[in-house]
């Protein structure tokens, strides 16, 4: 998927990329082949790929439902940023934790942030079991994502404590 024809199927689900949002996509897909280079962040680095396995995938998400103005979400074991910060560039009104134990991913999340500008996103250097321990977090966010952590019993111990009540945990698997 190039990124014409990403913005494209975007406006099948009813959403318009500006040509800011656009530069923030292709900015980043630059800024992630760069790192990735010196830091293993992805096996993904072909444009189409990453446009349809990284971007595409993590906007889906919000296919399904109608992310909230303003709500607030955590991203476990983000990695590069997927799925919440090309949710961040869509919507950017959401107010996005990520939570990741490698400091080599915070690092590269920290550059992508004020390279893209985004201003609603806080980065926590942490394991998830520890993370959904602190009483600050736990019953907080509106929206609990991950995507490639842990087997699905796992996840939801991990996630699921930090989940507001009658909010949503969401979890994109493959087989």
């Amino acid at each position: 998927m190039l990124p014409e024809e990403f913005r494209q199927k975007l406006r099948e689900y009813h959403i318009e990329l500006s040509s800011k949002q656009m530069a923030q996509f292709e900015d980043y897909y630059e800024l992630l082949v760069k790192w990735n280079q010196k830091t293993n962040l992805t096996t993904i680095t072909d444009k189409s790929e990453v446009y349809l396995k990284h971007f595409y995938d993590s906007v889906a998400l919000a296919f399904s439902f109608e992310l909230n103005q303003g709500a607030s979400i955590c991203d476990i074991g983000s990695g590069a940023g997927f799925p919440s910060i090309p949710l961040e560039i869509i919507f950017p009104e959401l107010k996005v934790t990520i939570v990741d134990s490698l400091n080599k991913r915070i690092n590269f999340l920290r550059a992508l942030i004020a390279e893209l500008d985004l201003k609603q996103v806080e980065l926590f250097h942490a394991r998830a079991e520890t993370f959904g321990q602190e009483k600050n977090h736990r019953g907080f966010y509106d929206y609990v994502m991950a995507r490639a952590v842990a087997r699905l019993d796992v996840l939801s111990e991990l996630c699921l404590p930090l989940v507001k009540k009658r909010r949503l945990f969401l979890c994109a698997k493959s087989s």
